[in-house]
């Protein structure tokens, strides 16, 4: 069965719109915490396209890969919520979501990385604060 196929029927044109709308990357999340960590003084590639699910933000030096996850995606234990439409249909596949993070953190470790998922309602400065204390606990400070 084709992925096309697999989807449910919108129950509107107006939802179908909102959902086709949606960015995949550059969110505005994403683009709070990347101007923070660039503040900050650190550099990073975005979305990386040799690493396993294709990190947000990717510190190649010190191997820390970043994921900024939506709420609603992502199952966030806090904000998730699950739609009453169509509701077995989103279970699975908001389950094959959070699958699918758990493999790509396993393949990213297994390369030895370390992996941090910051949820889309931290604080930018909060989050960028986990992710700096990781890379400093990961890189040596430069002597000279």
């Amino acid at each position: 069965m084709d992925r096309k196929s697999s989807l449910p029927a919108p129950l509107d044109a107006g939802t179908s719109a909102r959902f086709r709308r949606m960015p995949r990357s550059s969110t505005k999340p994403e683009l709070a915490l990347r101007r923070e960590l660039h503040r900050r003084g650190l550099r990073f590639r975005v979305n990386h396209p040799g690493l396993p699910g294709r990190p947000d933000l990717a510190f190649t030096r010190a191997k820390i890969a970043v994921f900024v996850d939506g709420c609603f995606w992502h199952r966030c234990p806090e904000h998730g919520t699950l739609p009453r439409n169509n509701r077995e249909w989103w279970q699975d596949k908001l389950d094959r979501n959070v699958a699918r993070d758990r493999a790509k953190d396993a393949a990213l470790a297994d390369l030895g990385w370390t992996v941090l998922h910051v949820w889309e309602h931290e604080a930018p400065d909060a989050a960028a604060d986990r992710v700096e204390a990781e890379w400093r606990r990961r890189v040596p400070p430069a002597i000279g």
